[in-house]
């Protein structure tokens, strides 16, 4: 019997019949080492093919193409829920299990976080730890309403879920112009938790949008104005609440002026970026982020996975 018979034969024994290793090298009077080349070679001649009959499985393939697409080192794709309003909720159970890997294996002394629903998400679906060395950090600026999002009570929440210490910037996402957020950054307090922000080990992060679903936009923008404005202006979201283009570029516009956050320049240098968004009205933004190298990790549900890859498709 010649080697294709033998492959063949070989591995009809194993994956359709269902034999071990051992039973095979057994009944074709072949020791095991030459069953398991035999299998290897119905493998990669296309002989035996593999495919799996799961969700899961594309969402895996997804993530794959993501991370070669955008130069990630990671990526988390969880399966779109069929109902929106559970975006953040499916997301933040995604985002949580990624963290509790990540701070298990990494052990980081620091931990950066923004606000918003998707990260209220994510700490309520943390699972307890026992981390009295990791300082959490705000990343941002505080919204002066919608509290049970608020960048104080994010951070108080990881902080708490992690055993950790919690460290405040006290300070609005937005100054009155941009001469006020000058003076404010220029104190040594907020000059200095500024610069212990942009040294996190890890950074964890949602962007907005400026549709009317954005937390931002209900609570931290002045007014529709504004918006339209930003618009006109070619924003499409924020990250940090900085409004960038399709491009990933920073938009001529005064809310980024008056923005006390990390400028992104800083926050570039912080070795673990985790971006987690999802949803059709965050397409856009994520594209930017990730065209402007802002995350080192993403978190996203398959059809805005599928979405940025087509994007970069039409851009080859």
């Amino acid at each position: 019997m010649d080697f294709d018979q033998l492959m063949v034969r070989a591995a009809w024994l194993y994956h359709v019949e269902g034999l071990t290793q051992a039973q095979i090298a057994e009944r074709m009077d072949l020791t095991r080492r030459r069953v398991n080349e035999l299998l290897a070679a119905a493998l990669d001649q296309g002989v035996v093919r593999v495919n799996f009959s799961t969700p899961l499985a594309e969402n895996i393939a997804l993530e794959t193409r993501l991370c070669a697409r955008f130069g990630l080192e990671e990526a988390i794709v969880t399966s779109t829920p069929v109902d929106p309003k559970q975006m953040q909720a499916v997301i933040g159970r995604a985002t949580a299990g990624f963290l509790d890997r990540l701070i298990q294996v990494r052990k980081p002394a620091s931990l950066g976080v923004g606000w918003g629903t998707t990260l209220r998400e994510t700490v309520e679906q943390m699972t307890p730890a026992n981390a009295p060395e990791v300082k959490v950090r705000s990343m941002m600026g505080a919204l002066t309403r919608g509290s049970e999002i608020n960048t104080f009570e994010i951070v108080r929440r990881f902080a708490k879920v992690l055993g950790g210490e919690c460290h405040y910037l006290a300070a609005p996402i937005y100054a009155d112009s941009a001469a006020s957020r000058d003076v404010i950054v220029a104190q040594p307090v907020f000059r200095t938790l500024l610069e212990e922000a942009a040294a996190v080990d890890v950074s964890c992060l949602s962007v907005g949008d400026l549709s009317h679903e954005s937390l931002q936009v209900r609570y931290g923008l002045p007014s529709t104005q504004v918006i339209d404005e930003l618009k006109e202006a070619g924003a499409v979201g924020d990250i940090l609440g900085r409004y960038l283009d399709r491009e990933g570029g920073l938009v001529d516009h005064p809310m980024n002026h008056r923005v006390i956050s990390l400028e992104l320049e800083d926050y570039r240098r912080i070795p673990c970026r985790i971006i987690a968004s999802g949803g059709a009205h965050k397409h856009n933004t994520l594209h930017a982020a990730l065209k402007a190298k802002l995350a080192t990790a993403l978190v996203t549900d398959a059809d805005a996975a599928r979405w940025l890859l087509a994007q970069g498709d039409e851009q080859r």
